[in-house]
């Protein structure tokens, strides 16, 4: 010990070199370390999600959770499968060593499933959820708008625009409705004017389409021909023809009712006795920093509430890490403090 402390003292200007480095490195390290409440405990986990509404769960179990389980096994390093088969859901788990990459399982989990054909052409699809990756919530209110128009605007605008925060990696949709145009097919008018079902679906899948007519040349310039027939409206869906009878052309609306309704709900959100609300999740891609992406997040959020959302409608946040993440830390500083401080009136 004598001996390092005379080193230090004939060598002062290396000393302090080198601790000026030291304390240099170490403020770059904490500048940079990964603040969090609690570490992510689970292991590599990559999640196959497959749906079709119409299978009972016997048969998305023999057509789907087995043919995919049996092309997923042997990946490297892959530690254990779980599944489950609910009806119209094929739920298959892989859990990885953890040593192993993530990003490589879910590479190597997506180029096996393209060797997978499932009936019906059903196309499995790989959830964006980790243990640890719900880092903020929020509900889309809106007075005077319908569960319809709130969720629309859900899905087509606040989901896509907090998806383009850096270190985000989805943002899952919970409550509310999915709108619809519905056509409930009366069938004694099907008899009256002697048309068949099968006829109603083709003419409306015909119809609700956009096709294009190549170019028209006019003068020296050429003009794009195109023939738009997407419905965007329930008159527009009403006025789909059907047949002809007798010189008469029959429509939609002449043999069903023509409404906007929603899809049947799976279910729902309630929150401070409102039954029914738009809710949302914002999860962070597995190894991604927390508290950048939540500023990223409530800088999203400022810019829909100050004027991106419709008039009237507002993100009103349910829950943010951020604090939690700032009462850990808070603790832990207190502890040290208080245990160091400890510590040197028992030297002293």
């Amino acid at each position: 010990m004598h001996s390092l402390i005379r080193t230090v003292l004939r060598y002062r200007v290396v000393a302090l070199v080198g601790m000026a480095v030291w304390l240099a490195a170490g403020i770059w390290a904490l500048v940079r370390l990964d603040i969090e409440a609690y570490p992510d405990p689970s292991p590599p986990l990559v999640d196959v999600i497959t749906q079709n509404p119409s299978w009972s769960a016997e048969e998305m179990e023999q057509q789907v959770t087995v043919p995919i389980e049996t092309a997923l096994n042997g990946i490297p390093r892959l530690q254990y499968v779980r599944s489950i088969s609910l009806f119209g859901l094929s739920d298959v788990k892989l859990y990885f060593d953890f040593g192993s990459d993530y990003f490589r399982d879910r590479q190597e989990v997506l180029n096996r499933l393209q060797t997978v054909a499932l009936p019906q052409n059903l196309e499995p699809q790989l959830s964006p959820w980790s243990a640890v990756g719900e880092i903020y919530r929020y509900e889309l209110e809106g007075e005077g708008y319908s569960l319809n128009e709130i969720k629309a605007t859900q899905d087509w605008l606040v989901r896509r625009e907090l998806k383009q925060v850096p270190g985000i990696v989805d943002v899952t949709t919970f409550g509310g409705t999915t709108k619809q145009y519905q056509a409930e097919i009366d069938p004694q008018k099907l008899l009256q004017y002697n048309v068949t079902l099968p006829q109603v679906l083709s003419a409306l899948g015909a119809s609700n389409q956009n096709a294009g007519g190549n170019y028209l040349q006019v003068g020296a310039q050429n003009v794009n021909v195109r023939g738009l027939g997407l419905l965007k409206s329930v008159p527009e869906m009403g006025a789909v023809l059907i047949a002809e009878r007798n010189g008469a052309p029959v429509f939609l609306r002449d043999v069903a009712d023509v409404h906007e309704g929603y899809q049947p709900p799976l279910g729902r959100v309630g929150r401070d006795g409102d039954s029914n609300i738009v809710k949302a999740t914002v999860l962070l891609q597995r190894g991604e920093q927390s508290l950048p992406a939540l500023e990223g997040v409530r800088t999203k959020v400022r810019a829909l509430n100050g004027g991106l959302l419709p008039r009237g409608m507002k993100i009103d946040t349910i829950y943010d890490r951020t604090s939690l993440i700032n009462t850990t830390t808070e603790t832990v500083r207190h502890v040290a403090l208080t245990g160091l401080l400890l510590v040197m009136l028992l030297l002293l």
